[in-house]
């Protein structure tokens, strides 16, 4: 019985050991964020000829910031402390911002580059409900 076991251990192991190592590492695939959902962002500008006020949608989904829909092209990222990097693109207009975000508010300033020149401005996020 013994040598039984033993042979039958002697094949397993290198499987078993395979097995413990895959549940042991951890992943690195991107796991859901308390940022994850459909948000509404206020764009505001400040300065230069950009459009004053321009609203817009976006959906975090794994920390990863997309369009929400719209004309403009909205990619980014959300860290798990909330720090946000975004760029938008539409035609021969682009602009990069920052922030932070909160569980429900967040905010943070862009410049960019549109149709008339150099724009600069802030933004205001809310998630929807």
């Amino acid at each position: 019985m013994f040598s039984e076991i033993n042979r039958l251990l002697g094949t397993g192991v290198p499987i078993l050991v395979v097995i413990l190592a895959c549940i042991a590492v951890p992943t690195t695939a991107l796991a859901a964020t308390i940022y994850d959902g459909d948000w509404k962002v206020l764009i505001l500008t400040q300065g230069g000829t950009c459009e004053p006020t321009l609203r817009h949608g976006v959906q975090i989904a794994d920390g990863i910031i997309n369009n929400g829909g719209g004309l403009a092209t909205v990619q980014g990222r959300v860290t798990r402390s909330g720090t946000v990097s975004v760029n938008a693109r539409s035609g021969s207009q682009w602009a990069n911002g920052s922030g932070r975000l909160g569980r429900n508010r967040g905010d943070g300033a862009w410049r960019g580059q549109g149709t008339s020149g150099a724009c600069r401005g802030t933004w205001v996020a809310e998630r929807r409900e």
